[in-house]
């Protein structure tokens, strides 16, 4: 759904997810040219409507956050990248993942290790 965004609105987005909560200035100060307070109200106000972005108020002014949790947010993406890019194969997502072994750390191998079997043992648990 993001990818349907205008670059200038998917900036302001992106953003939100990488710092949480900001305000209008501190978003016109962390945009590429540094649009005017004016125009990045205007940009948020559509992302409102759009359902992309929420605005509550805080101590500062109002602060803008995005609709949708980054949890559920790297899901949607996720799914979106294995479907387009893998042929809808997470086991094939997962082995090119695996083919970037050099840049894996130990601790990192086992924890993929760990989600395998837990993903195994939940798998048995649910067709008993």
């Amino acid at each position: 759904m993001l990818k349907k965004l205008p670059p200038r609105e998917r900036e302001i987005v992106d953003l939100l997810y990488e710092r949480g909560d900001l305000t209008v200035a501190e978003i016109s100060g962390a945009l590429t040219g540094q649009p005017s307070g004016s125009a990045v109200r205007t940009m948020l106000s559509r992302l409102e409507q759009k359902g992309f972005v929420r605005r509550t108020d805080g101590a500062k002014g109002h602060l803008y956050r995005p609709a949708v949790a980054d949890s559920q947010a790297r899901t949607t993406a996720l799914k979106e990248l294995v479907r387009v890019f893998f042929g809808g194969s997470p086991a094939g997502a997962a082995t090119a993942l695996l083919g970037m072994t050099e840049r894996l750390e130990e601790t990192e191998l086992d924890e993929l290790e760990a989600l395998i079997a837990q993903a195994r043992s939940d798998r048995h648990k649910g067709s008993e």
